[in-house]
């Protein structure tokens, strides 16, 4: 079948289902194309090598690239953020009607919204289905982050969100929760599938050599890697960690990147006076598999909200490819998929004192047994979570949508 990927972001930008994706599926005997706007995320500039035209195509490792203009803009105003949404999904409505020829369906990628509209109007005048997949839970999402607070406009996008769920032929989202969500707006059970996200399975099963070393202190290293801000708990971690010094655990804490929540956490370890608290700095993509791959233990941690409890964090099927034992403080969803993947353990959102429990346990666990949910977790991601298993089930829903 022709397979036409709708999505406002797509490589060279950081995204999920990008050209990874659109490879895989054309691997399984499929004609794709995208139509995607000029690169520009996240700074919000265009990419070297790019300008804004009105059009542009291109092929990318043999898959059709169809550019749009658009509004680039990735900054706080509310106004330029709406402006660069609306830009997309207006040109990318016009010259998706002239330029893709021959679709059988259509796959929206949501955040944002915006980009499902214009999937609803492409669908229409092409007589095609279209599937939308859900990363974002949009309006609690806008409400959440307080990117939106105005309750008329949270209530527009409601409104909006289910007038696009209606018009799908199928909703994927990315865990059980974001399911029941939907159907508790009333969006039919049987329209909505589960399918996982996967990470890039290369960059971290097959890494780039890192420079960076581990603290090398016979204690266990339990690493966080990633995003230090606000929603990531940090100052909760640096909590644990005092609570280990005080119980003289052999672990040591060991943070790789950057974000709003770091000073103000170097702080708090030197008010402490924490020897088990370490702070590398951010590494390229392709190398962040290499320390990973060298730690003892991996810790996924979010802050203690109701939104966090029906996602699941992208580093979790990182981790899980990587293959070590993790250690989970997010509550609902992620943690439930660590417990079934028997990969690790499991413990309270934001809670210094559950965490710091967590971890003491991992340390009195022996080799072999942190080693079997190494091997669990491995196995786990390849049957459930892995590029290869998540692209079987679109290409059923895709089939199933078309009758193909």
């Amino acid at each position: 079948m022709k397979i036409l990927l709708l999505t406002q972001w797509f490589d060279p930008e950081p995204t999920f289902k990008g050209l990874l994706f659109a490879k895989a599926l054309r691997d399984e005997g499929n004609e794709v194309e995208v139509l995607t706007g000029f690169p520009n995320y996240p700074g919000g500039k265009v990419y070297d090598g790019y300008k804004i035209s009105l059009y542009k195509r291109e092929v990318i490792d043999g898959i059709t690239v169809h550019r749009v203009p658009l509004y680039p803009n990735h900054d706080g105003s509310a106004f330029k953020r709406v402006l660069n949404y609306v830009s997309f999904a207006a040109s990318s409505t016009i010259l998706g009607l002239l330029k893709t020829r021959g679709i059988d369906v259509i796959y929206s990628y949501h955040p944002p919204l915006t980009t499902s509209l214009a999937a609803v109007l492409l669908s229409m005048f092409k007589r095609v289905p279209f599937v939308v997949d859900i990363q974002d839970l949009w309006p609690d999402t806008l409400s959440a982050t307080g990117m939106v607070n105005n309750r008329t406009v949270l209530d527009i996008v409601d409104k909006v969100c289910n007038f696009v769920y209606g018009k799908s032929a199928k909703i994927v989202v990315l865990s059980p929760g974001f399911k029941k969500r939907l159907i508790s707006k009333g969006v039919p059970k049987d329209k909505v599938e589960v399918i996982y996200n996967w990470c890039d399975e290369e960059v971290f099963q097959h890494p780039s050599f890192c420079d960076i070393e581990l603290p090398n202190n016979g204690c266990l290293n339990l690493v966080f890697a990633g995003n230090l801000g606000l929603a990531q708990g940090i100052t909760s971690i640096v909590g644990a960690a005092s609570e280990l010094k005080v119980r003289n655990v052999s672990a040591n804490i060991v943070f790789i990147g950057d974000g709003v929540s770091k000073s103000s956490a170097m702080e708090l370890v030197k008010d402490g006076c924490l020897n088990n608290v370490f702070f590398l700095p951010r590494v390229p993509m392709n190398q962040v598999g290499s320390i990973l791959n060298s730690a003892d233990a991996l810790l996924v941690h979010l802050t203690d909200d109701d939104l966090f409890s029906i996602t699941i964090p992208s580093k979790t099927q990182a981790y899980l490819a990587v293959g070590k034992p993790i250690v989970m403080a997010v509550n609902g969803d992620a943690s439930e998929l660590i417990s079934a993947a028997k990969a690790g353990i499991c413990c309270e959102a934001n809670c210094s004192k559950s965490l710091a429990d967590a971890v003491e346990k991992m340390t009195q666990l022996s080799l072999e047994e942190r080693s079997l949910m190494a091997v669990n977790a491995r196995e786990f991601y390849k049957s459930q979570l892995s590029l290869k298993h998540g692209v079987k089930k679109f290409m059923e829903l895709f089939g199933e949508v078309t009758h193909k």
